[in-house]
């Protein structure tokens, strides 16, 4: 009876997403190519010649989110700067302490202690998780970091991404963005 009802679960049974117009996916695009645009040109500009990163692998999740399912609560701007602050120095912490001794442990501690901070916190961001997890497998430049990683790159990028977020999201009568600020 139980192995039924768990494969039952399995099935599925929702509908699929509803047909996004043009206009939706016109402005998710325009946002997207400006946000990590200016993202990238910054780092690139001003923080790769000192050997540093602007620019980490969640912003691109995080940029499905803020520019392209902006009504949903995990694209909310206390989900997005919270979200990869915190996972990040949970993922800083999870290396250090972890990351010498067991580096498969310290991935995983990394990711499931940053879900549960940022439901604690509510800031529920899964970019967070990447964000946490690069802190782990970053390599030696993310490593050098330490705990100023959650701060730059995590928190300076994400607050640009913030930026365009607003003033592109906005331009379009038929958007609103956000929808709470905390």
């Amino acid at each position: 009876m139980w192995l039924k009802e768990y494969l039952n679960r399995m099935k599925g049974g929702g509908k699929n997403a509803t047909n996004v117009s043009l206009h939706v996916i016109f402005w998710s695009g325009l946002a997207s190519i400006i946000g990590i645009g200016t993202v990238a040109y910054i780092s690139a500009k001003f923080f790769n010649p000192y050997d540093l990163t602007l620019l980490i692998g969640s912003f691109g999740a995080s940029a499905v989110l803020i520019y392209g399912a902006i009504k949903t609560p995990l694209a909310q701007p206390r989900n997005l700067i919270g979200g990869h602050i915190l996972s990040g120095f949970v993922g800083v912490a999870s290396y250090k302490l972890l990351g010498h001794i067991n580096m498969p442990l310290a991935a995983a501690v990394a990711v499931s202690f940053a879900i549960m901070l940022m439901h604690a916190t509510k800031t529920l961001h899964p970019p967070g998780g990447a964000t946490a997890l690069i802190a782990v497998i970053g390599g030696k430049g993310i490593y050098k970091l330490g705990f100023l990683y959650p701060l730059m790159p995590a928190g300076l990028g994400a607050f640009v991404l913030l930026i365009v977020a607003v003033a592109v999201n906005n331009l379009s009568k038929h958007r609103s963005y956000p929808e709470y600020w905390w």
